[in-house]
C-alpha cells in the first residue's frame, strides 16, 4: 500500500500545528502564573525534574522507533500479520521498559540534592515531587503506550494531535484553579498525571476503531527480530547522545548557577523550544512518508526531496531566527520585567543554537526514516559527550554562553558533518555530500543576511510595549520573509513549495 504522503502531511501538520500552538500558549500562561502566585524557583524545579525524566526515557532505547520504521515495509505490503506481531512485541517492551524506567529512578533518588545548588521552595519535599515526576512517566509506558505506534507508521499523527488538545484542556483547567485559589504545587502536578491517563486510554480506544484489524498476537520470525535488534543497537547512542544534546544544559545551568538564573534562562528557552517543537511537527508529520518513498520511489527523486526540503527548513529557520533577534527583548519586558533579561549576546547565542539544530534535525529525519540507526550509531554519543564536556568547561567561565555555545560547536564540528556523511553514504549515494555541504553554507550566509537587514528594520518601530509589539511582528515576519524570497526568486525548490502549498489550499477549499 502506497500512503497518502502529501495527504496525511498536510493533515498532521495542520492538527498538529494547532495541537503545539495550544501547547505553547497554554503553558506559557501556566508559567506566568506560576512565577507570579508561587515564585519564580518553582519554575526552576519543573525545568529540572524534567530534563532528569528525559534521561530516564533513555531506558525506552529508541525501541519505539526502530518498531515503527520496521512497520513501514509491512504496512506498504498489506502484511497484516506481521503488524499485529510487531504490536505484541512493543507491547511486551513497553511493560519491561516502565519496570527499569521506576527502577534507575528510585536510585537517583538519594542524588536529587546534589542537582539542585540553591533555591529550593521551602514548602516543598523535593522527594515526593520527584516521585510524582516519576509515577508520571511510568503510567506513560504502561497506558497502551504501544498503539501509539500504529498512528505513527501510518502517518496519522493528527489522530493523537486531536486527543492531546481535549486532555490538555482538562489539564490546564485545573492546574490555573489550583494556582490561583489553592497555590499547591502537588495538586499541579497531580492534574498533569491525571492528563496523561486520560491521553493514552482516549488515544487506545481511537486507534482501536480506526485499525480494528490489529491486535498484539502472533511472533515474528527470526530475521526480523534480528533486524530490530540491530536497529536499537544503533538507537542506543542516538537515543543517549540526542537526550544528553537536549538534557544537559538545564542541569548544568541548574548545578552550577542555580535555579534562578535557570529560570530566567528557562524564559527564553521556553519560547525558542516553542518554536523547536512546532517545526518538529513537520518531521513527525513527514517521516512516515519519507519512510514510505525510500522504500517506492527511485533514488533521484528522494535526493530531490531532500534538497527541497532543505531549503524549506532553511526557510523557516530565517525567519524565526529574525523574529527572535527582533522581538525577544520587547517581549521579556512585557512579560518579565526588565529585571529579568538577558543581554542581546545571550540572544545571538540562542538564535544560532536554533538555526543549527533545525538543520540536524531535518537531516536526522532522512536518518530515521531510513532506519540507518546501527550506521550511524557513534557519532551522537560522541557529538553529546563533547557537548556536556564543554558545557562543564565553559560554564565556569563565561556562564551561559558556554552552555550554549557548547551545542553549537558540538554540531557543527562533529554532529552535522558526520551526519551528512552516513546520510550520502547509505542513502545517496550517487550525489557529491560537498555539493550539498556548500548548499548548507549558502544558506546559512542567507540567513544571517536576512537576519541582520530584519533585526535593523525592526528597530525602527519604537519599543512601548504590548502597542508596539505586533507591529515589530509583522515587520520580522514580513520583512525576513520577503528577503530570503528575493535572495532566491529563481530556485526551483522554492517554486516547487509554492506549488505543493497552493495545491494543499485548494484541496482544503473543496
Amino acid at each position: 500500500m502506497k500512503i497518502q504522503r502529501t495527504k496525511n502531511a498536510s493533515r498532521n501538520v495542520l492538527f498538529g500545528s494547532i495541537q503545539k500552538v495550544y501547547q505553547i500558549i497554554m503553558p506559557f500562561i501556566m508559567r506566568t502564573l506560576m512565577i507570579y502566585y508561587m515564585g519564580i524557583e518553582y519554575a526552576g524545579l519543573n525545568n529540572l525534574f524534567s530534563s532528569i525524566l528525559q534521561v530516564l526515557n533513555l531506558a525506552e532505547l529508541g525501541i519505539g522507533a526502530a518498531l515503527v520504521c520496521s512497520m513501514y515495509a509491512p504496512i506498504a505490503e498489506d502484511d497484516t500479520d506481521k503488524i499485529c506481531a510487531l504490536m505484541n512485541l512493543y507491547k511486551k517492551i513497553f511493560r519491561i521498559i516502565g519496570l527499569v524506567v521506576l527502577a534507575l529512578g528510585l536510585i537517583l533518588v538519594p542524588f536529587l540534592p546534589k542537582l539542585i545548588a540553591s533555591d529550593t521552595p521551602n514548602d516543598l519535599n523535593i522527594y515526593y515531587l520527584y516521585l510524582m515526576y516519576l509515577g508520571n512517566t511510568v503510567l506513560s509506558y504502561w497506558l497502551f503506550a504501544y498503539k501509539n505506534s500504529l498512528l505513527s507508521a501510518h502517518q496519522r499523527t493528527d489522530v493523537s494531535s486531536k486527543v492531546m488538545i481535549l486532555t490538555n484542556t482538562v489539564q490546564y483547567i485545573l492546574q490555573i484553579f489550583v494556582l490561583i485559589f489553592l497555590r499547591n504545587y502537588y495538586l499541579y502536578l497531580g492534574s498533569s498525571i491525571l492528563a496523561q491517563v486520560m491521553t493514552n486510554i482516549i488515544t487506545a480506544i481511537r486507534v482501536d476503531k480506526i485499525y480494528p484489524e490489529y491486535h498484539p498476537r502472533g511472533k515474528l520470525d527470526s530475521r526480523t527480530v534480528n533486524d530490530i535488534k540491530k536497529k536499537v543497537q544503533g538507537l542506543v547512542t542516538n537515543k543517549i547522545g540526542g537526550t544528553i544534546l537536549r538534557s544537559a544544559d538545564s542541569i548544568v545551568v541548574s548545578a552550577f548557577l542555580g535555579l534562578s538564573i535557570l529560570a530566567v534562562y528557562q524564559n527564553y528557552y521556553f519560547i525558542l523550544s516553542s518554536v523547536i517543537s512546532i517545526l518538529s511537527i513537520l518531521y513527525q508529520s513527514v517521516i512516515a512518508g519519507i519512510g514510505n518513498s525510500l522504500i517506492v520511489e527511485n533514488q533521484k527523486k528522494n535526493y530531490y526531496d531532500f534538497q527541497t526540503m532543505t531549503f524549506g527548513i532553511s526557510f523557516i529557520s530565517a525567519v524565526c531566527c529574525s523574529c527572535f533577534m527582533g522581538l525577544f527583548q520587547p517581549f521579556m519586558k512585557v512579560w518579565m520585567g526588565e529585571d529579568r533579561l538577558l543581554s542581546y549576546s545571550v540572544i545571538i547565542c540562542l538564535v544560532v543554537y536554533f538555526y543549527i539544530f533545525e538543520i540536524d534535525q531535518m537531516i536526522g529525519a532522512y536518518k530515521d526514516a531510513a532506519g540507518i540507526w546501527y550506521e550511524d550509531r557513534f557519532r551522537p554519543l560522541l557529538t553529546a559527550l563533547l557537548n556536556l564536556g564543554l558545557n562543564i568547561i565553559l560554564v565556569r567561565y563565561i556562564g551561559l554562553y558556554g552552555v550554549l555555545l557548547s551545542t553549537v560547536i558540538s554540531l557543527v564540528v562533529l554532529g552535522i558533518p558526520w551526519l551528512i556523511h552516513n546520510v550520502f553514504t547509505l542513502l545517496f549515494d550517487s550525489e557529491k555530500p560537498i555539493s550539498y555541504v556548500l548548499l548548507l553554507v549558502k544558506y546559512a550566509i542567507a540567513a544571517m543576511v536576512t537576519v541582520t537587514v530584519t533585526f535593523y528594520a525592526s528597530q525602527i518601530v519604537p519599543d512601548k510595549g504590548i502597542i508596539t509589539f505586533p507591529i515589530k511582528l509583522f515587520v520580522c515576519v514580513i520583512c525576513s520573509s520577503a528577503l530570503f524570497c528575493l535572495l532566491f526568486w529563481r530556485n526551483e525548490h522554492l517554486k516547487r513549495i509554492s506549488i505543493i502549498l497552493q495545491r494543499i489550499v485548494k484541496r482544503k477549499n473543496r
